[in-house]
């Protein structure tokens, strides 16, 4: 099999990974949103194939948070605004994890996966949050009096992210190691061949 062809069929298994992860995860709920674990396939997936194909992956993670209903109560309130968010977390997030993995790869391997898979959700959730401040913060205001806190930006980060992003994170500490290794064998592979 072509190196092309593999990098085609490993990229497509991925994807069908971040499809399962995210239909899966939308159902487990901490607070108002579900924990994202297909960050995982998305790292691992920068790191094999680059940046473009952690971008694609990301897409593919933004499209099924929008068709599962996890973005359900932005899209009542902003539907582009919405969809430009969703789409831009997930493929902002998979491209800079593909570009920090490049950038540490000659240095340490592994150090390049551990970065890559903390910086991650570091920019899905920053994407979030800004696009929480452009598009929704009189509806967040008004989430934030309901739960009795006067401070919607205290409320975006306590209240919306703040549980599901340390989790979120520690998914992809603790899978660090084993995505470190599938990039190795990948690697290996792709210079057996």
């Amino acid at each position: 099999m072509s190196n092309k062809t593999k990098k085609l069929v490993m990229t497509g298994l991925l994807t069908a990974i971040v499809v399962v992860l995210q239909l899966v995860s939308s159902t487990i709920k901490i607070g108002p949103f579900s924990i994202t674990l297909a960050l995982v396939p998305i790292v691992v997936g920068a790191a094999l194939y680059g940046k473009l194909a952690g971008a694609w992956l990301g897409g593919v993670f933004g499209l099924m948070v929008l068709l599962s209903g996890d973005a359900g109560a932005f899209l009542a309130v902003n539907i582009p605004g919405t969809i430009a968010t969703v789409m831009l977390k997930g493929i902002l997030a998979g491209f800079m994890s593909g570009l920090v993995y490049d950038l540490l790869k000659k240095k340490n391997d592994t150090l390049a996966t551990y970065v890559s898979g903390i910086f991650t959700p570091i920019v899905n959730t920053g994407i979030f949050v800004l696009g929480c401040l452009a598009f929704f913060m009189p509806t967040i205001r008004e989430w934030a009096n309901g739960e009795g806190e006067t401070n919607a930006i205290k409320y975006i980060f306590v209240g919306m992210i703040g549980i599901n992003f340390f989790i979120e994170l520690a998914v992809g500490l603790v899978f660090s190691p084993s995505i470190a290794r599938i990039i190795k064998i990948g690697r290996k592979e792709k210079l057996d061949s």
